[in-house]
């Protein structure tokens, strides 16, 4: 892990206007900077940077954030991968914390890997685009694809030479050490008596083949796929980097680092099958495209996709091997929560062949008007292959209701009825009694679920406490009557990070009279500031210095979101009008009033929370049908008064913010 202090010394060299600017031509209109945005399509600029405020708005589509955030919006990286980017772009030294000598180990293998990685692709490039050998045979075999030299150079292709040891020479003449090049699949070793040390003791993996370098979606060349430009018989067409510790085949997708931006502008993951497929769609300016390399999808990989958009659409072969290779997969992408199309090119095309044929327009037109819901097109081929026979009839209403028991998320439940309905109709059976076996399956995959996280979860302090504070909601009656008071809350966090270490009296700061005499953490109902308050909290009670842009660049990038819109959005005036309309009180500005009162806020919030949970325990008296049920409310009636009398005493007609 990076150290704290290592993240503290970037975030206090980052410039969110030479960052962003990289990206996003900026203007500069008066404290701020004004530029199109790069999240969604719009021909006025309406995205906004602060480099006082080191926060971004767009008022067109909504996303705000700090640099950190925008980095991993953007560039589609982990929190970490955004700090050693900015570490690497302000020449920061980053220190990492204590850890495993085994995790160290790794660490560092896996930095020479990349390392070599990036030594062998400049290698295989320079090969193919500064040799005669590579221009004569590379290039040319390229161009009598259809590639142009723009869409070469953004993939990065290269050229392995024939000699078959003049990669392993250059490397070792450079200094990389033989066990990581082996290790990184670029070199094997020779059956002969020389030294370890020596170019000739190994050859060359990739030889007379078309190099393509494999990245992860941080940039990072992960590994390499290399196609024969021999026909030889006993040659295999592609060979691939074996799997070590940077390159791991179920968790990469081929042109995603490419794709990232694409697949968030269109809403939309296209998944082919080769790597030129996916290169010839991106010449033909269809950029939101994948390739899962020839193996069946994996978790990992659509978690990758679901990371950037809920839409996958399968372009495969419409040949019955295109057809088995898009149904495998179906339940984990399902699982996923991702919607999943099909379009199945006419037999015998991929999308490279066919846009050599037809052209890029007519493959967006095919691709728009041929998209089958993937799951009906399942059912359907398997009655079509079941016929009239009951046993395969009986199989094919188990697995389709095992399909369905995927579609397990909140907003999938029409989708699973309309199914139910529709599988019903198709195989002529009864629609409850589909119902209820998916029903059966749903909640058989649940308890298994449970009974994993039971055995392994070992949660954190804070997690532990944030679920008690779950559960009290849920069993709190009282609590369950508060409604959502979002700006007071966000309110209430913005004093808290703002001045939650100004003293009020001797020895005695906002923070402390915030938790120690007002605000309890459950009396608050957006998820997000419970957080907060609660991370807070603990570095409160642990002495830890706590400041404004610790929250901003939180690693938790909900936490950091947050914080950049009450920051953005928040401004005294909007505030103090909204509690004035909504509290018919006195509204006086920061500069008008000593930062003692900015408390009143606090109490306010209680109090506004007090008065709805009176009026609904209110209605439900009103409501109450015996005595028992009167007496409990007329109780908590009296127990809420009492409380409203308390807080009343010391709450003024002022509220300050």
């Amino acid at each position: 892990m990076i150290a704290k202090e290592s993240i503290s010394a970037v975030l206090q060299r980052v410039d969110i206007v030479d960052v962003i600017g990289s990206f996003v031509r900026l203007k500069k209109r008066g404290a701020n900077y004004l530029g199109l945005c790069p999240f969604h399509h719009e021909k006025t600029p309406s995205f906004t940077v602060s480099p006082t405020k080191e926060i971004f708005k767009c008022f067109g589509c909504g996303r705000s954030g700090n640099v950190i955030s925008f980095l991993m919006e953007h560039e589609k990286l982990s929190y970490i991968e955004a700090i050693r980017w900015l570490a690497q772009r302000y020449h920061v030294e980053l220190e990492e914390t204590t850890s495993s000598p085994e995790w160290k180990e790794h660490q560092m293998l896996a930095d020479s890997l990349y390392i070599i990685n990036q030594f062998a692709q400049d290698f295989f490039t320079h090969a193919l685009f500064q040799t005669e050998e590579g221009r004569h045979i590379g290039l040319t075999y390229l161009q009598e694809r259809g590639l142009r030299e723009h869409i070469i150079h953004k993939f990065q292709l290269g050229y392995a030479p024939e000699s078959g040891s003049a990669f392993a020479e250059a490397a070792l003449r450079k200094g990389y050490q033989p066990e990581y090049l082996l290790k990184a699949g670029l070199i094997s070793k020779r059956h002969n008596q020389a030294p370890a040390t020596d170019a000739s003791a190994y050859r060359d993996m990739y030889v007379s083949r078309i190099v393509f370098p494999i990245h992860h979606i941080s940039g990072k060349i992960a590994g390499f796929g290399a196609r024969t430009l021999r026909n030889e018989p006993n040659v295999p067409k592609y060979i691939n980097t074996p799997e070590n510790e940077v390159y791991v085949k179920s968790k990469i997708l081929y042109g995603l680092y490419q794709a990232r931006q694409a697949i968030g502008r269109e809403d939309e993951c296209l998944l082919v099958e080769g790597y030129m497929d996916v290169i010839a769609m991106h010449q033909a300016g269809i950029e939101h495209v994948v390739a899962s390399s020839g193996t069946s999808l994996t978790t990992d990989q659509l978690q990758l996709i679901r990371k950037l958009t809920r839409n996958l659409t399968i372009v495969y072969d419409g040949d019955q091997a295109g057809i088995k290779a898009a149904q495998r997969g179906i339940d984990l992408a399902l699982e996923q929560g991702l919607e999943v199309k099909l379009v199945l090119l006419p037999d015998g095309e991929d999308p490279d062949s066919y846009l050599h044929k037809y052209g890029a327009e007519a493959l967006r037109n095919f691709i728009a008007s041929q998209k089958k819901d993937i799951i009906l097109f399942q059912i359907e081929t398997a009655i079509a292959d079941a016929g009239e026979d009951i046993h395969k009839k009986s199989n094919l209403i188990q697995q389709i209701a095992t399909t369905l028991s995927h579609l397990q998320d909140s907003t999938d439940f029409l989708r699973r009825q309309e199914y139910i309905r529709r599988c019903s109709q198709l195989l002529h059976i009864d629609e409850q009694g589909l119902t209820s076996l998916v029903n059966k399956l749903i909640r058989e995959q649940l308890q298994r679920k449970t009974f994993q996280q039971r055995s392994t979860a070992q949660p954190s302090s804070m997690a532990a406490e944030a679920a008690q504070i779950s559960a009290l909601e849920t069993s709190s009656e009282a609590q369950q009557l508060l409604q959502d008071d979002a700006l007071q809350e966000k309110g209430l966090i913005k004093v808290l990070l703002k001045y939650g270490h100004i003293p009020l009296k001797e020895q005695y700061t906002i923070a402390q009279f915030i938790f120690n005499e007002s605000v309890e953490i459950d009396l608050i109902d957006h998820p997000i500031a419970k957080l907060i308050l609660l991370e807070y909290k603990q570095q409160y009670e642990r002495n830890q210095a706590i400041d404004l842009r610790y929250f901003l660049y939180h690693e938790n990038a909900e936490i950091s979101r947050f914080v950049a819109e009450v920051l953005n959005l928040l401004s005294d005036d909007a505030l103090s009008y909204s509690w004035e309309e909504r509290f018919q009180l006195q509204i006086l500005k920061e500069q008008d009033m000593p930062i003692e009162q900015t408390i009143q806020t606090v109490h306010h919030l209680k109090m506004r929370k007090l008065k709805k949970m009176i009026e609904e325990n209110l209605q439900e008296l009103q409501q109450a049908q015996t005595d028992e049920e009167r007496f409990e409310k007329i109780q908590t009636h009296l127990f809420l008064k009492n409380m409203e009398k308390q807080y009343g005493a010391i709450t003024g007609t002022v509220i300050y913010y």
